[in-house]
């Protein structure tokens, strides 16, 4: 059913229950694992990014740990990548890229509030693939 999964984490507790979730439907389904970490350099405005790349920098090495934690946690093999730009327009890149079945993702990120995040509608919208939130 299902031969390629993408799962989009932030490190949050929501990205992490869709993580699990993902981790289980790729050793059910036999399937590649791929694992997306976005840095939203939008977060962080122009001027900062131009003044320096320290910010990014530790946002990308937290995107790095977090995909190691997910290599440890699962029982397949994961493909990682960290990524910058507009989580869901990267997100959807890299899912096209690898040709994902599907996508896998938390309803809710980094984010307090809200039925479902800014990032997971936007995906669920525009992205073009099966997309599963947890």
């Amino acid at each position: 059913m299902y031969d390629t999964i993408l799962v989009a984490t932030d490190g949050s507790d929501v990205a992490n229950r869709a993580t699990d979730r993902a981790i289980d439907l790729a050793s059910t389904f036999d399937a590649e694992l791929h694992v997306v970490f976005v840095v939203d350099t939008r977060r962080y405005g122009s001027s900062m990014l131009s003044e320096s790349d320290d910010v990014v920098d530790d946002v990308e090495r937290r995107g790095q740990e977090i995909l190691s934690d997910v290599e440890t946690r699962a029982a397949v093999a994961v493909t990682g990548a960290v990524r910058r730009g507009r989580p869901h327009d990267e997100i959807g890149a890299y899912a096209d890229a690898i040709d994902a079945d599907l996508i896998v993702l938390g309803n809710r990120g980094l984010g307090k509030g809200g039925k479902i995040g800014s990032t997971a509608e936007r995906v669920v919208r525009y992205v073009d693939r099966p997309v599963m939130t947890a």
